[in-house]
């Protein structure tokens, strides 16, 4: 039987968020943006900024990095819009393809996006053959790569993923199905891709391939701790909210909770809440 609460329980975490608290990923949604072609699903029935301000207040969330969802390809108009509902203490990651304008890339800096997503699942806009060229193309604005995939494959693109410039963080602790051991092969390449320097890591949605499940998702907790002890300073933390995938959302209180599990040192849960947001999203 799952623990899981739903959101109408409202619940606060155990964990005081500190001061300056980042959400490194999340998704605006509103019925007034055309979904893209390459959309694969239909988006969630409310993704709204007041419903997520409100949960913002809640856990004791600060600031927010906005991620252009797949429904809406590559018109980042509904992310922009939601960017400047919650003012200066957002900031965004765009998708845009290898063929966008540099006034395109400096208006989009200038309203406060920092990164071009990458989503190589069904749904997403940019596919691996042009990938190389869009995270050359951002580089001109000092963008880095924010990049999803299907984590059991990323020892098939390390190659590809070093060879990029710049930073790249790996959304959802890598997202390896099933989910794997920390001695498998695709974990392993996580780590060394970690270590490299230049690639950080969202520890975020690990409902998504949890077999264990809510509240522990102790099997992707084994790979959220080995991160975490491997380059603090380079994790960053996130509610994936509104859980676009989920017919059961989680409660966001228990997901940041985790962080107490996960990195039981309070300087390193500052580094992953705060400090590491700052740097790489430039709050």
């Amino acid at each position: 039987m799952s623990t899981m609460k739903t959101p109408s329980a409202k619940s606060t975490p155990k964990l005081q968020a500190p001061e300056n608290a980042c959400d490194t990923h999340m998704h605006f949604y509103d019925k007034k943006y055309p979904l893209a072609p390459t959309a694969a699903s239909a988006p969630p029935e409310d993704g709204s900024v007041a419903t997520y301000q409100a949960l913002r207040r809640r856990i004791g969330i600060a600031r927010t990095v906005v991620v252009q969802p797949t429904a809406y390809g590559k018109d980042n108009s509904c992310t922009l819009d939601g960017m400047a509902a919650l003012g200066r203490n957002a900031r965004g990651v765009a998708v845009v393809d290898d063929h966008v304008s540099e006034a395109e890339l400096r208006r989009l800096d200038a309203a406060g996006m920092r990164a071009a997503r990458l989503h190589m699942l069904p749904g997403g806009a940019i596919s691996w053959d042009i990938a190389d060229a869009v995270v050359a193309r951002v580089q001109s604005v000092g963008w880095h790569a924010q990049l999803q995939m299907d984590g059991r494959l990323l020892p098939d693109r390390e190659r590809q993923i070093r060879d990029w410039p710049g930073r790249i963080v790996i959304d959802h602790i890598g997202r390896i199905a099933d989910p794997v051991a920390a001695g498998n092969p695709a974990f392993r390449c996580l780590l060394r891709l970690v270590d490299s320097g230049r690639v950080w890591v969202k520890l975020s949605g690990p409902y998504l391939v949890s077999k264990a499940g809510p509240p522990r998702y102790d099997d992707v907790s084994e790979l959220a701790k080995a991160l975490v002890k491997a380059a603090p300073e380079r994790m960053l933390w996130a509610t994936n909210w509104p859980h676009p995938s989920e017919k059961n959302p989680p409660d966001e209180a228990d997901l940041l909770d985790l962080l107490l599990d996960w990195a039981p040192d309070d300087g390193n849960r500052r580094k992953i809440l705060v400090d590491n947001a700052a740097e790489l999203y430039g709050f």
